[in-house]
């Protein structure tokens, strides 16, 4: 029996196979030659260029850049909605975002009905419907598309608020 073992050593590589340190060692070379591999294309990808650089006003695929123009509305100051008999008053000062310059002179004929759509909307708010960021959000959503409204075809992206003071 003795005979047959040793007959099996000798098949099997003089009775040594591997063992785990030789397998550990094979499998941190192969992990390391992986990670040496992987950082090396990611340097090339990111770091390397190809000589080659296209500006932004020559690339095709480049989106147009945005820009806006801001028009200032007049302050407007109302009398908020209370069921008690202390006036409260809302005073506010709001910018307008829209594409251009033009867009901004196409608002002005319709600004006495902007203003009156505005104070219409305000004076029927109560000082709860103010109150916290929703309140705010919720303001900005019905000023916008009452001013949409009025001036229509002429498009507001977003009312920028300025000042918004309640006394």
């Amino acid at each position: 029996m003795a005979e047959e073992l040793e007959n099996d050593e000798e098949e099997n590589g003089g009775g040594k196979r591997f063992g785990g340190k030789t397998k550990l060692i094979v499998m941190i070379a192969l992990a390391l030659v992986l990670v040496l591999g992987a950082g090396g294309a990611a340097y090339y990808f990111l770091f390397s260029s190809s000589g080659e650089t296209i500006e932004p006003e020559n690339d095709p695929n480049a989106e147009p850049e945005a820009k806006a123009f801001f028009f200032d509305l007049p302050e407007m100051t109302v009398n908020l909605n209370t069921k008690n008999r202390r006036a409260q008053y809302l005073r506010i000062k709001v910018s307008l975002e829209v594409l251009n310059e033009a867009q901004a002179r196409k608002i002005e004929p319709f600004l006495p009905r902007v203003l009156d759509a505005f104070q219409v909307y305000l004076r029927e708010l109560r000082t709860s419907d103010l109150e916290g960021s929703a309140g705010l959000f919720r303001l900005k959503r019905e000023l916008l598309k009452r001013i949409n409204d009025a001036i229509y075809p002429v498009k507001v992206s977003d009312i920028l608020f300025k000042e918004i003071l309640i006394q």
